[in-house]
Formats: structure tokens, C-alpha cells, sequence
């Protein structure tokens, strides 16, 4: 019973990470699609590389500015979290 209670709540806490460390590119992804898309609904452009190249440039400039935020949180997961399950501590 301890076991798996155990696992639950690593795997609570691993799933919860995930969803922290991609908030901000998901939600730059939205924020630049829904522009992207607005721009052509008004503009009655339909560029296939308009929707792209924008959401990708977006994407690779907050992947660069929380790069730091991520690699940290991940290594402290690790670290406080699963090393010591693995230890057995």
C-alpha cells in the first residue's frame, strides 16, 4: 500500500512538473497562433508560412528564455525526488 502511494504521488508530482515546464511555450504557441490567425481572417491571407514561421520563431524565443527555469526545475525534481527513490533513502 505504501508503494503504491508512493508512486501516485511521484507520479502526481512528475505530472505536475510537466505541466509547469510547458506552460509558457504552450501558451506563447496559443497567444501566437490566435494573432497569426486574426492577422489572416482580416487580411484574407492564407500563407500556409505565415501561421508557421511566426509561431516558430515565438516558440524558439521563450524555449530560449525559460531554458534555464526548466533545466533547473527538472534537476531539482530529480534531485529531491526521485535519486533518493532509487537510493532507496
Amino acid at each position: 500500500m505504501l508503494t503504491e502511494l508512493l508512486f501516485y504521488d511521484t507520479l502526481r508530482a512528475a505530472m505536475w512538473l510537466a505541466v509547469v515546464i510547458s506552460a509558457p511555450i504552450l501558451t506563447v504557441a496559443l497567444g501566437a497562433g490566435l494573432i497569426v490567425g486574426l492577422f489572416q481572417a482580416l487580411t484574407s491571407i492564407q500563407e500556409l508560412t505565415l501561421t508557421f514561421v511566426p509561431k516558430l520563431i515565438a516558440i524558439v524565443a521563450v524555449f530560449w528564455l525559460t531554458m534555464g527555469f526548466m533545466s533547473e526545475s527538472l534537476v531539482s525534481f530529480f534531485d529531491t525526488t526521485l535519486i533518493p527513490l532509487i537510493a532507496g533513502a
